[in-house]
């Protein structure tokens, strides 16, 4: 086996494990640049798109074998009803959670959001079963790109979808919150949101929107991790929602880019960890950077330094 040829396997690998750490840590910026605080019920929102997604698949009773023309348009459905459904949820996080608490002390909404996180964690339990959930792999088939002593380098058709879905949301995204009126609002609200509401615009709304904008794009970060991995339980939201934020806070938290780009190295980074050392300390890789990036990245690597506001 060629290094070069495995090296380049995993690389394929991590991009499309980043990609998708790299949509749940969208959120966590954005809930942070517009409230500046961690939504910490976003790892469980990925969750409930990821059970939503499964579900809708099974009920639409998509399977490989479905023509090709026909799947993708199933596929879109379920996006479109994990993005719904979950949108839903991440609404009432902010309306039950942190809207009746933005005056008080800084804790008191994070400490709700840890109840939203465990209660929804454990309706998913008793509603789902506790037990792991498998699919039949729907999207199969791939490329091979190179091939040395045996080892073929391999991107499947899920791989390239995932990637290219993400690129695509992100641009979407960005000229969204560039260019568009509620982008402006965000921004507004993210310098000064007393000074934006004199000014005519509805604070509450926007900081609604944004929770929604975040919990949809985890929503299609659960649907792609159902589809490539095929297996998920209740308690996938804590793992994938630390390693999101440890992508949030390395990226800088309160960039969009720089989500996208902790995604992309926390991925990298699991992937060849995995394949170089020990899968067992996989997670404690990730660990141990989000401290590292604490300690000397405070600001992350896109972030702006805090300014305090006098």
């Amino acid at each position: 086996m060629g290094h070069m040829e495995y090296f380049t396997q995993q690389l394929i690998n991590g991009v499309t494990l980043g990609s998708i750490y790299g949509l749940i840590a969208i959120g966590y910026t954005m809930v942070y640049g517009i409230i500046g605080m961690i939504n910490f019920a976003h790892g469980d929102i990925f969750m409930v798109g990821s059970f939503v997604g499964l579900i809708a698949l099974v009920v639409l009773g998509v399977s490989a074998a479905t023509p090709f023309f026909l799947l993708i348009l199933a596929l879109l459905v379920v996006i479109a009803i994990a993005m719904a459904l979950t949108a839903v949820w991440g609404w009432t996080v902010e309306r039950i959670a942190y809207r009746p608490l933005r005056g008080s002390f800084r804790l008191a909404p994070l400490i709700t959001a840890i109840g939203m996180s465990i209660t929804l964690q454990n309706f998913v339990q008793i509603s789902q079963g506790a037990r792991v959930k498998p699919v039949q792999p729907i999207i199969t088939g791939g490329y091979s790109l190179m091939e040395k002593d045996g080892f073929v380098v391999q991107i499947s058709n899920i791989q390239i979808i995932i990637v290219v879905l993400t690129v695509i949301l992100m641009a979407g995204f960005t000229t969204l919150i560039s260019k568009t009126s509620l982008g402006r609002a965000q921004r507004a609200c993210e310098q000064d949101a007393r000074m934006a509401s004199l000014l005519g615009i509805n604070v509450d709304r926007t900081i609604s929107l944004t929770f929604v904008m975040g919990a949809a794009l985890a929503a299609v970060a659960g649907v792609m991790f159902v589809l490539y991995y095929g297996v998920i339980d209740f308690y996938i939201g804590f793992l994938a929602g630390v390693k999101a934020f440890t992508a949030a806070v390395l990226g800088g938290i309160g960039s969009l880019p720089g989500a996208m780009l902790g995604g992309l190295l926390i991925g990298l980074i699991e992937t060849f960890w995995s394949a170089y050392f020990s899968i067992e300390y996989k997670d404690v890789a990730a660990f141990s950077i989000l401290v590292i990036a604490l300690i000397f990245l405070p600001s992350g690597l896109l972030g702006r330094p805090e300014v305090e506001k006098v």
